[in-house]
């Protein structure tokens, strides 16, 4: 059974930085892709960023238009626990909102995965 934990979210003032971490445990877990997604109240969730975990393009990232230049994701990886961050810089309130680890894409990179995590709320104050 898959899991993924996130942590690292709380409140920062704009302009700061918080760096987020997602620990995703499985007997056999080996996804090909992973992502943060991100759901403001009274929105969608919307993409933020995802890195391709194995292939040929392992280690090539996606970024969401409005994050791009100041978000990096990047990956680590042992035996036992494999985890995904989220290097937030620069961080503006309309960042605020609840960030979703999410793993092994079906389909796209940007929208389809079959497995997500519990959230962690970013809170950036102006």
């Amino acid at each position: 059974q898959v899991q993924l934990v996130e942590s690292g979210g709380g409140l920062v003032q704009a302009g700061g930085s918080l760096r987020l971490s997602c620990a995703a445990s499985g007997r056999t877990f080996s996804p090909n892709a992973m992502a943060w997604f991100r759901q403001a109240p009274g929105k969608e969730r919307e993409f933020v960023a995802a890195i391709n975990w194995r292939g040929l393009s392992a280690g090539s990232t996606y970024y969401a238009d409005s994050v791009k230049g100041r978000f990096t994701i990047s990956i680590s990886r042992d035996n036992a626990k494999n985890t995904v961050y989220l290097q937030m810089n620069r961080l503006r309130p309309k960042d605020t909102a609840v960030y979703y680890c999410a793993a092994d894409t079906f389909r796209s990179v940007y929208r389809d995965y079959n497995y997500w995590g519990q959230g962690t709320q970013v809170t950036v104050s102006s």
